[in-house]
């Protein structure tokens, strides 16, 4: 049998690490409960399907053994992520399935023969996705198959669907069943959960929320952006799925709290002068920026929120003050340095090579080792150096007579010349 992609179950080719989606750290792991209660282990499926099953022959289980599991109908394959006290944290936040209010069982260990059952299951999903993908198409519905996962006995597949509205696929089940010869079950679910299921990295550079812990999904509107300040670009507050980011949720409460002292910002501040319009906010630091009406944002003024809500009450009174900002607020709204680069990691020439000091100065500065220096310096006995008597000795002395390379054999062709002339 050909090997078979088990990544999306959580088994990494490479062995190390682990690549399931939704994985939870046990941090409980170590401490011993305080009561015997019910032996419950969360089992992982394909990609985010995770469910929870009751131990009850009392089977000495590990995290990431393969177990079969009780299905419906027939038995399923899955590998345990989780057991402990920290199993019934995670049973809040994930939906249990039950079977007539019970909890269902963990049947045994995976022997060889149900391994084998399962990989040929695995194989024949993408095969079985794509030729559904063109049933779908020949029956024209108005919708998408994401994703195919098959039972790990092989009687029962699940087909994943997306869809803006109601689908009547009656008929497409007849035909899918025709077709593979399996039960099927039809599970709609939305473009966060398809992400989710696919996975990959956000524009932070980690893994996308959606597959790594989060699998409850609220709604997000832009008046989350509009609170925070953020443009309403939809490329950049667009997530893989093609939906709101889900993170533009996590702040919006901490900028709500911010705000709720703050004075309007669509009313526009006169002075005797002339009136200031609103441009931006600076939320956490307290300050609203004004421009002069008429003028570019090249001329921002800085105004404290006090200062904004004294000069929105004088004016309120018909009066207008003299300065936007006086020398009570000027000091509070200067910038503060709050960054000091101590590193150098954002320079932009840090890779660059110093550069080399050239030959000539440093053999210059071995033959003469008094350059540089101040030449009228007396030295240690009071005496100035005399400028000539250096040159002489450095000029003579010091130096080598230079060689005349081919001297001798200019003088002798030139002479035969002049014989030869004669």
């Amino acid at each position: 049998m050909k090997e078979v992609n088990t990544t999306d179950r959580g088994i990494c080719q490479t062995k190390v690490g682990n690549c399931g989606k939704l994985q939870v750290t046990d941090w409980l792991g170590d401490v011993q409960p305080a009561y015997k209660g019910e032996d419950i282990v969360e089992v992982r499926f394909k990609n985010t399907r995770k469910d929870y099953y009751k131990n009850v022959n009392n089977l000495k289980l590990k995290v990431g053994e393969l177990v079969a599991v009780e299905g419906n109908p027939g038995h399923d394959i899955g590998i345990i992520s989780l057991k402990g006290e920290l199993v019934f944290e995670q049973m809040k936040r994930h939906k249990v399935t039950l079977n007539n209010g019970e909890y269902r069982k963990v049947y045994r260990h995976a022997k060889p023969v149900d391994i084998d059952k399962w990989k040929e299951a695995i194989s024949l999903e993408h095969e079985t996705m794509i030729k559904s993908r063109q049933i779908v198409q020949d029956l024209r519905l108005d919708m998408k198959i994401g994703d195919v996962e098959y039972q790990g006995d092989k009687t029962k597949a699940i087909f994943y669907y997306i869809a803006d509205g109601r689908v009547d696929f009656r008929q497409l089940i007849k035909v899918l069943a025709e077709t593979f010869r399996i039960r099927i079950e039809m599970k709609q679910i939305g473009a966060r959960q398809e992400a989710g299921r696919i996975g990959g990295i956000g524009p932070c550079g980690r893994t996308l929320c959606c597959s790594t812990w989060m699998s409850n999904f609220v709604s997000v509107t832009t008046n989350a952006a509009r609170h925070q300040e953020i443009s309403l670009n939809p490329q950049k507050l667009a997530g893989q799925c093609g939906k709101l980011k889900c993170c533009l949720n996590f702040e919006v409460d901490a900028y709500i709290d911010a705000t709720k002292d703050f004075p309007p910002n669509h009313i526009p501040l006169e002075t005797e002068h002339m009136t200031y319009s609103f441009l931006k906010a600076d939320i956490f630091g307290g300050i609203y920026w004004y421009a002069p009406r008429g003028e570019g944002p090249g001329t921002l003024v800085a105004v404290p929120v006090k200062r904004v809500k004294e000069v929105l009450r004088l004016n309120r009174s018909g009066k207008k003050p003299e300065k936007l900002v006086i020398e009570k607020y000027d000091a509070g709204a200067q910038k503060i340095d709050t960054f000091h680069n101590v590193v150098g990691q954002e320079d932009l020439d840090r890779f660059d090579r110093a550069k080399k000091k050239s030959r000539s100065k440093k053999r210059s500065n071995r033959r003469n080792p008094n350059r540089g220096r101040n030449q009228n310096q007396p030295n240690a006995q009071g005496q100035r150096p005399d400028r000539r008597q250096d040159n002489s000795q450095g000029n003579g002395q010091n130096r080598k007579p230079k060689q005349n390379r081919g001297g001798s054999q200019n003088r002798r062709s030139n002479q035969n010349r002049n014989q030869n002339r004669d």
